[in-house]
This record gives structure tokens, sequence and C-alpha cells, in this order.
């Protein structure tokens, strides 16, 4: 079992030789696709979905209808290698997987919701959740959050309360391009102190592994 941290909230899940990437975005490098099985993506926005990136692979996307929309738009020729997935929906690109939430957290009362779909993994009994732009609790356990720690929607108790909800041993910090480094390390002073002492909490270096 490999999960190597990339840009911002693009994170890579690897386990008895298959290899899948959530969110490859526009703070990802290409390159983080390389010799991948399947790619995930929560939503359209563009931090989490970079059409060129998609069409730089050949490997099968897994994503919600409105995202799969906006491909057809974008990079028609990818739309055949596009297979849409829905809220509660159980599937395995490589490495099984259920889809968990439907909606983006609120930006603002004023502006509409997107939708979002947080895929939760399994690999080998180890599972990780990665929510995407949603604060959604799953109801099956969770050993590994990827928690979003700084973005417009969210203040950084809302991360921290999230983070407790699902009760992970092990949170990875993702949605992190937003803050400036000093920034960033006061919401990691933030989530080291106030996640519960069963919970360990660590932001890493783009590329880096989980340990």
């Amino acid at each position: 079992m490999r999960i190597t941290k990339f840009g911002h909230s693009c994170v890579r899940l690897e386990h008895d030789g298959k290899a899948v990437v959530i969110d490859p975005g526009m703070f990802a490098d290409a390159e983080v696709l390389d010799g991948v099985d399947a790619v995930l993506i929560t939503h359209e926005h563009p931090d989490h979905y970079l059409p060129d990136h998609l069409e730089r692979t050949d490997a099968p996307v897994y994503t919600i209808a409105a995202v799969a929309a906006k491909i057809r738009e974008d990079a028609p020729g990818v739309t055949e290698r596009v297979t849409i997935v829905s809220p509660g929906e159980s599937f395995d690109p490589g490495i099984p997987v259920e889809s968990v939430g439907e909606l983006h957290a609120v930006i603002h009362p004023d502006l509409p919701r997107f939708y979002n779909s947080g895929y939760l993994f399994d690999l080998g009994g180890t599972t990780v959740l990665h929510p995407g732009d949603a604060l959604t609790v799953p109801e099956q356990r969770v050993d590994v959050l990827c928690v979003p720690v700084c973005a417009p929607w969210m203040k950084a108790a809302d991360g921290i309360d999230f983070a407790r909800a699902v009760g992970a041993p092990r949170n990875l910090a993702i949605h992190d391009r937003i803050y400036s480094e000093a920034g960033l390390r006061i919401v990691d002073g933030h989530y080291g102190l106030l996640l519960p002492e069963t919970s360990s909490y660590v932001r890493l270096a783009d590329g880096s592994d989980l340990d």
C-alpha cells in the first residue's frame, strides 16, 4: 500500500500493483498520471479537474454526471473512457471504492450548490477517504482521512470538526494551496492541537508518501 500526496487535493493510491489518482487538477503535475490504472474526479472545479491531464492519459475516468458533462464539452476525446458513478455506488477501478455524498460544501447561500462525490477506498483492509470539497461523514470506518485544511468554503474549525466526526486514526492534509506557508503553519498547529490524541495529523510536501 502506498499513499502519495501531490499538489493541493491530488492523491495517488497504489495497492496490489494497481494505481489510481484522485483529483489531478491545476495544481498537480501531469506526471502524477504516469502508469495510472484509473482517474477519479470528485467535482468540476479546476483545482480538482483539468481536462489537459485527462487527455494526457488513456486511463479510464470515473466521476459524477456533472463532471462527465464538462468532459464532453472540454475534452470530447476522453468521453468514451468516462464511467459515471452515483451516490453510494460501489465500483472497482483497480482498487475497490464506494462513492460518498452528493453535494459540494456550501460556498455562499446565494450561490448554487455544485455536485461532489467523495470516494472511500479499501486498500486491503485499510480504508482511505478522499472527500473532495465536502464534509460528508460516511457511515463506514475510515482509517486514513484526506482532510481539507483551507478553502473559501470552510474555516479551520469546520475541517477540525469534520476530522473529529470521521474519527480516523490518521489524517492527511489536502486542499492546502489557498493559504500562504505562514498561514498553513498556523492551521497545522490548530489541527495538531485540537484533534484527539488517538488521531495523527500530517501535511506532506508534494510527491511525498504517507508513512
